[in-house]
């Protein structure tokens, strides 16, 4: 029989150390917050000192000065202090919730950048208002990872000029480079639109996972063969020990270079590995999918895009899912889709996105469904019971004292070792907001993920 007092007695150092660092953070946050009060009162004394008249050239001689006296000072380049200057400014004036939340060390410095980023671009003070608001209670329970896709889509929203009007002007600056680096090693760095990024990124991982599981044993001796990525520019020792990072290189250079990634499909007529595609999943509301209305579709879990491309792609899906989610919180209440059918796992895909164990961003085809409360436990498999776990925290859960419970509008309820509760709530209610008026686009209910 377990000990009761004695295992509590054991977690009190763990306590100890969660209680120390969380407070280490507020504090660094805090000082933050006063490092941007002070950089923005130091800009305040240079307008001041650029009220002179004098001759245009020199206009900027104060701020120069006050960027050279502080990097001095601080042993920092006076150009480093200079953007500093004017990023306190941006943070204090432009968005002081957020630097009230910093100060309050209820959100980090990496929350912040993740905020202003996606909300700068807003020129309406009472838009952004409505932006900050929400992208502040967003940050204050999730990483700065969850959030940026979720302040991009809202900030996206609440743009005051269409998506399509931007993307279109954004896509203008497209194009390839590369940056020459040591040991013989250059980067090639391609700027596209965000949907043809990610599809390449999938397609190169799924070739890239199929020749580890040929390299394993765990396909066929002909998918193997399809499967074994030929290196363009290195000599393959006989035993493939490369990693996943060196197998998509190799793979993206030989795609190309050539046109196709192994060996046998190069010298043939018939491009076998057509039969890999890229998978990219996209949420579009059901009011902007019939014309009735502008509110930005998104690319799942990544950042919106522009809706003409959205349509076009959904277009050419083989079905969709039609989602009702709750006009205020935003939950999914129901999916259905033509075809095919197993509606419960596209439910699931749907709500969750990624692996919902706190802060976690792996994608659901990366995931396990698990039971909240297990199968043996008369757990029902229903939608309320299933979530997406990576194998990480899935084992975790299993085998550790960790414990979750989840509650109809699908929000998992995690409990540590050590008692504390750590809420996790679906991708799809984070992008919810208050209506602010119908030309804000708010209360969307209806939408269309439409995966390929």
């Amino acid at each position: 029989m377990t000990n009761t007092g004695s295992l509590a007695a054991d977690l009190r150092p763990v306590d100890a150390v969660v209680d120390e660092l969380v407070e280490i953070r507020r504090g660094m946050a805090a000082l933050q917050a006063r490092e941007a009060a002070v950089l923005a009162r130091a800009v305040e004394v240079v307008r001041a000192q650029e009220d002179v008249p004098g001759p245009s050239e020199v206009r900027d001689i104060p701020l120069r000065s006050m960027a050279a006296q502080l990097g001095a000072a601080l042993r920092v380049s006076d150009r480093t202090v200079q953007r500093q200057l004017s990023d306190a400014v941006v943070l204090t004036e432009r968005f002081p919730a957020t630097w009230a939340a910093l100060a309050a060390g209820e959100v980090s410095g990496a929350h912040v950048r993740v905020i202003v980023e996606a909300g700068l671009p807003i020129d309406d003070d009472e838009a952004r208002a409505v932006f900050e608001e929400s992208a502040v209670e967003i940050a204050r329970r999730e990483t700065p990872g969850r959030l940026r896709p979720v302040v991009r889509l809202l900030a996206a929203r609440l743009h005051p000029v269409p998506l399509a009007e931007r993307h279109a002007e954004a896509a203008r600056g497209r194009g390839v480079w590369v940056r020459d680096l040591d040991d013989g090693m250059a980067e090639l760095i391609a700027t596209l639109p965000a949907h043809l990024a990610h599809g390449i990124r999938d397609r190169l991982d799924r070739y890239a996972r199929r020749a580890i599981d040929a390299r394993r044993g765990r396909v066929g001796s002909d998918e193997a063969s399809a499967a074994t990525v030929r290196t363009t520019l290195l000599d393959e020792p006989a035993s493939d020990r490369r990693g996943i990072d060196e197998i998509r290189a190799d793979v993206f250079a030989d795609l190309l270079l050539t046109g196709h990634a192994t060996p046998e499909v190069s010298n043939a007529s018939i491009p076998e590995t057509d039969a890999i595609v890229a998978h990219v999943q996209l949420t579009v509301p059901v009011l902007t999918a019939v014309g009735a209305g502008d509110a930005p579709a998104e690319l799942t879990g990544r950042a919106p895009i522009d809706t003409a491309t959205a349509l076009r792609l959904a277009g050419t899906t083989s079905g969709w899912d039609r989602v009702l989610t709750h006009p205020v919180a935003g939950t999914v209440l129901a999916v259905d889709r033509y075809r095919p059918p197993d509606q419960l796992k596209r439910a699931l895909r749907v709500r969750d996105e990624h692996c919902r164990f706190p802060g976690c961003r792996i994608p659901v085809r990366r995931c396990d469904i698990d039971h909240t409360t297990a199968r043996e436990h008369d757990g029902p498999t229903e939608l309320t019971n299933l979530a997406h776990l990576c194998r990480r925290h899935h084992t975790l859960k299993h085998h550790s004292a960790w414990r979750v419970r989840q509650t109809p509008d699908g929000i998992l309820h995690w409990t540590s070792p050590t008692g504390r509760h750590y809420p996790d709530r679906p991708a799809r209610t984070l992008v919810f907001m208050p209506d602010v008026g119908s030309d804000r686009g708010g209360g969307v209910i209806d939408e269309f993920p439409a995966p390929f």
